[in-house]
């Protein structure tokens, strides 16, 4: 009869290997909720650092070969990690909209406050939730497209992983809870499973069919953070698209909160633009 032997290790060798299990199996195979992917997507893809400055380089490229180009200024603040944050736009270029102002108050548990400052008429115009969904400057992205959509407004569906450009995803269907509060019927979201970067989405309308698809062209890392730095809206129902382009990203700069009140929307601190 062959005698078992137990090997006894020390305590604190056992609880190192009890503990590097539940680790490696708390961070590397274990399964993520739909909800979560979807909302450390948007943590990557509107909230990386405490804030955030860029030029953005936005052509609106229509079928007929026709091209607009609007130059801007973006700068984001996040007020609260995950939540509040604040956003304000200057438009440089074309000459019909320069000087002109945008910024965004987004609250994650209510409809976030627009203003947009038109300088030639001297108007301060609010935009109301309803006008979300317009067409942000003539673009194919719309307001709620610049500062992002609440992950708490839809219910999300993991519909399967596959490669996606040769990389790994999740791939997610997004229904909104209130259909009236969005312009789509549902949409679908292809999400990196390591860095939850967001490299496609494909809208629907409320008649099933598809209305638009983003695509992110280019992802770096800048300062630590996955930043895609250009972008592509295309609107396959008209064949109109918007290429944009993230030039000289900086993250935690420590922005004032004064540059994302009424008075910089009427008079821009002169240093932003630079």
């Amino acid at each position: 009869m062959v005698k078992k032997r137990f090997v006894r290790f020390p305590a604190g060798i056992f609880l190192f290997l009890l503990l590097s299990g539940l680790f490696s199996r708390a961070f590397a195979g274990a399964p993520v909720g739909a909800e979560e992917i979807m909302r450390r997507s948007a943590l990557v893809q509107f909230s990386s650092g405490n804030d955030m400055k860029t030029k953005v380089t936005m052509r609106l490229l229509s079928k007929e070969g026709g091209e607009r180009v609007r130059v801007l200024i973006m700068a984001r603040r996040n007020v609260k990690t995950g939540g509040d944050q604040k956003y304000f736009i200057l438009f440089l270029q074309p000459a019909d909209v320069r000087d002109m102002t945008f910024i965004v108050w987004k609250y994650p548990q209510r409809d976030s406050d627009r203003w947009l400052y038109i300088p030639a008429i001297k108007l301060v115009k609010r935009i109301a939730a309803d006008d979300k969904r317009s067409s942000f400057v003539g673009s194919d992205f719309s307001y709620e497209d610049v500062s992002g959509r609440a992950v708490e407004e839809d219910n999300h569906t993991l519909l399967r992983e596959e490669k996606y450009a040769g990389k790994e995803v999740y791939v997610l269907k997004s229904v909104p809870k209130d259909e009236k509060s969005a312009d789509f019927g549902y949409k679908v979201s292809w999400v990196d499973k390591g860095s939850f970067v967001l490299w496609k989405e494909e809208y629907y309308d409320k008649r099933g069919n598809l209305s638009r698809v983003f695509t992110a062209d280019e992802v770096n890392t800048i300062q630590g953070f996955p930043t895609t730095v250009r972008r592509t809206m295309k609107n396959v129902q008209t064949g109109h698209r918007t290429e944009v382009t993230y030039e000289e990203v900086k993250y935690n700069l420590a922005l004032a909160d004064s540059l994302f009140s009424e008075r910089s929307l009427k008079n821009p601190p002169k240093a932003f633009a630079k």
